[in-house]
């Protein structure tokens, strides 16, 4: 079946996402229609939450890919984190009215996004909606979640050299694929911008790297050798 409001939107989808966990297909409907969310699909590039407004909803990308941002006065952009299909954004402004975002959501691909206002989120409905206790559950496992993220992000940045940035990312990635050889969600921009370097400077050091035998790439795919030398 359908989520209400969004016949592309499945309960089998949301079921697996953490926002949802340990709902069931047949609960699913009476838990939607008390959140009432609100769906729609935006263009690659497009701006989602603009950085310096005021939000009451909390996102969840359907399909696609959204980019957290975080610019400065000169344009210069970082990267905070990817948000993928089932992960929720917005959360932590959204929980926290008049505090303004100091971040901007972009679609990074073609993406459609369901919002729901956090009040419904936090607030017991009319019919004393027994789902909201989990529901508040779920969305501090999914903070916690990306609390362990930024960690690891504040690790790679806090490295001293380009080299050193590169070496802790590409470790975790290989890491988190249980293989020497994985892909990244980043183009060498987009990288450059998540571990806050050059992108110049960054793209020289990766063929230093190369040379030296350390890694090969091709695009985004990597594969790190066993004999590195910092």
């Amino acid at each position: 079946m359908s989520a209400q409001g969004n016949p592309q939107v499945s309960y089998a989808f949301l079921k697996k996402t953490t926002l949802f966990r340990g709902t069931t297909e047949d609960e699913l409907p009476t838990l939607i229609s008390c959140l009432a969310p609100g769906y729609r699909d935006f263009a690659k590039n497009e701006i989602i939450l603009h950085q310096g407004e005021d939000i009451t909803s909390v996102g969840m990308v359907l399909s696609g890919r959204v980019q957290i941002l975080e610019e400065d006065f000169w344009g210069n952009r970082n990267i905070i984190a990817d948000v993928w299909p089932g992960e929720t954004f917005g959360e932590s402004y959204a929980f926290l009215p008049g505090e303004l975002l100091r971040v901007s959501a972009v679609a990074a691909e073609p993406s459609a996004v369901m919002m729901i206002d956090a009040r419904h989120m936090l607030e017991i409905c009319s019919s004393a909606c027994r789902f909201h206790t989990r529901l508040v559950q779920n969305m501090l496992a999914e903070s916690a979640k990306k609390n362990l993220a930024l960690t690891m992000k504040l690790s790679h940045m806090s490295k001293r050299t380009t080299r050193e940035k590169l070496l802790s990312y590409l470790s975790s990635q290989s890491l988190s694929a249980g293989s020497d050889q994985f892909e990244i969600p980043f183009n060498r921009q987009q990288l450059a911008d998540y571990l806050c370097v050059d992108r110049s400077a960054m793209s020289n050091e990766l063929c230093k790297m190369r040379d030296e035998g350390m890694l090969s790439f091709d695009k985004s795919s990597f594969q790190l050798k066993s004999e590195i030398e910092v």
